[in-house]
């Protein structure tokens, strides 16, 4: 389980093995097998408390249900529910319950412990598939229908976790002052700079040059047609910034209105093209590669 662990965090950043499948060849099973395979490796260390195909099925079963928590715990950290710290969360999960194993193991005799039976179950499959009776065409015949299936597996993996480039899409979001989903300012005093965060993910298989632009609108609410309309929509900063394919860039922003009367900030994500400022209001914002808004009270 370390080793594989090692492989994973090595092909999640290694420059060139990141971009490639063997990346979630080894990060798959590290996330959804290794966390609950250790979890029960330290709570049933002897060898008949449970079967093995038990363990597989509660290794899978745990693993589903320890990672979101432990997201769901970062996402009440300072650190937020990014890669670092969920693989550093990982790690030192599944680091524990090897040291846990390890120890309740040293207690048991040495026949008592778990152990899993490569060679038995090398030995069986071989039996099953190449029987000792079976004349030379069957085994030739047999070891065609292990390859067919070999190939088969292989391919299907590669389907599943090779990236289609079909699907293309640009991630943009906001985040509070601490870099979580929570805590935007709401309550804002003119002229004073409340610190937030803005950003974006390129998952468009190129290069791609972005631009986020800030809008300050004044809205009314109509209850015949049960719509906001702009009355006043000002400018605010607007930043260009370029991405390779797959990186995401978190940017420091700091909110500040200088006058009141204002009931919302608008975020547009501009996709290269930029219309020109005589495009304004909600055709500005329809023009836009993606939007985001905050609603705030201006005092």
């Amino acid at each position: 389980m370390m080793v594989w662990l090692a492989a994973s965090i090595v092909a999640i950043y290694l420059p060139f093995l990141n971009e490639t499948p063997v990346r979630y060849s080894l990060a798959i099973p590290a996330l959804l097998f290794i966390p609950g395979y250790c979890l029960i490796a330290a709570l049933f260390p002897k060898n008949d408390e449970i079967d093995l195909l038990e363990r597989i099925m509660l290794s899978i079963g745990l693993s589903i249900a320890i990672v979101p928590l432990i997201g769901l715990g970062l996402n009440f950290t300072p650190w937020g529910i990014r890669l670092e710290p969920i693989v550093i969360a990982l790690i030192i999960f599944t680091l524990l319950m090897i040291i846990v194993a390890y120890l309740r193991r040293a207690f048991l005799p040495s026949e008592e412990r778990f152990r899993v039976p490569f060679l038995a179950i090398a030995g069986r499959i071989r039996r099953e598939l190449l029987p000792p009776e079976e004349s030379g065409f069957d085994r030739f015949l047999s070891i065609i229908l292990i390859l067919v299936i070999l190939i088969v597996i292989i391919t299907t993996v590669y389907v599943i976790v090779s990236p289609k480039e079909g699907e293309r899409f640009s991630e943009f979001f906001i985040l509070g002052e601490k870099q979580m989903a929570y805590n935007y300012p709401d309550q804002i005093i003119a002229g004073l700079d409340y610190p937030m965060f803005v950003g974006v993910g390129n998952h468009e298989y190129r290069n791609v040059t972005y631009t986020i632009e800030t809008w300050f609108l004044r809205t009314e609410f109509d209850t015949v047609t049960n719509t906001s309309h702009i009355i006043t929509m000002d400018p605010g900063e607007q930043l260009a910034l370029i991405l390779a394919h797959n990186e995401t860039r978190i940017i420091p922003y700091n909110l500040s209105v200088r006058k009141t009367g204002y009931d919302r900030v608008e975020f547009l994500l501009f996709n290269e093209t930029v219309p020109g400022l005589e495009v304004t209001g909600s055709d500005r914002i329809n023009a836009s590669y993606r939007d985001l808004h905050l609603r705030i009270t201006v005092v």
